[in-house]
């Protein structure tokens, strides 16, 4: 099976349509933004009842890109450890987000959001963050930039290579893993 092409922002019912463990190539628009900035869009969402900075019907992605290098907007960008954010993605998927790539499983209150909101959870292979960066055609920064690697920068991507960890309907590549090794 070849994998799916998939443009961002892109609708929860395209996201419907993956299955966990599709592989995915992501182009368009990604955020990136870690457990710092996590806590702030939390607090701004409940301090004015939406999302900041336009975060509605985006994908957030779980790392701290390194400063331009090799002529590349980033010289590397690698996905951190997604349940680091299990605190706030269930919340920050009810308010709009649509899906987050970072490694590793998520909790079963992120795979009952996933669930309950069409959002997908996507991981990235971690270790592999300067080829990565290849994927990276521009990196803006958005806002909390007193937050370092951590800021929230707005990155412009081609053909990022993803699977789907967790799908619209809950179903769990990781927790489906597991229990054919037992």
């Amino acid at each position: 099976m070849s994998a799916v092409e998939l443009a961002f922002p892109c609708p929860r019912e395209e996201l419907a349509r993956l299955a966990a463990g599709d592989e995915v190539l992501l182009s368009g628009t990604l955020y990136t933004m870690r457990d710092a900035g996590h806590q702030r869009a939390l607090e701004c969402l409940e301090r004015d009842g939406r999302l900041p900075f336009g975060l509605d019907g985006q994908v957030l992605f779980y790392a701290g890109p390194t400063p331009a290098a090799a002529g590349r907007p980033l010289g590397s960008v690698g996905p951190t450890t997604a349940s680091r954010m299990d605190f706030a993605a269930p919340a920050l998927f009810e308010a709009g987000v649509t899906a987050c790539i970072g490694k590793g499983k998520r909790s079963p209150a992120v795979v009952e959001a996933c669930r309950a909101t069409g959002s997908v959870y996507f991981a990235a292979v971690g270790g592999i963050a300067a080829l990565l960066a290849r994927h990276v055609t521009a990196s803006d920064l958005v806002a909390w930039d007193d937050l370092g690697t951590e800021a929230l920068r707005r990155l412009t991507v081609d053909k990022l290579p993803v699977y789907v960890a967790v799908d619209a309907a809950g179903r769990d590549l990781y927790r489906e893993i597991e229990q054919q090794a037992s």
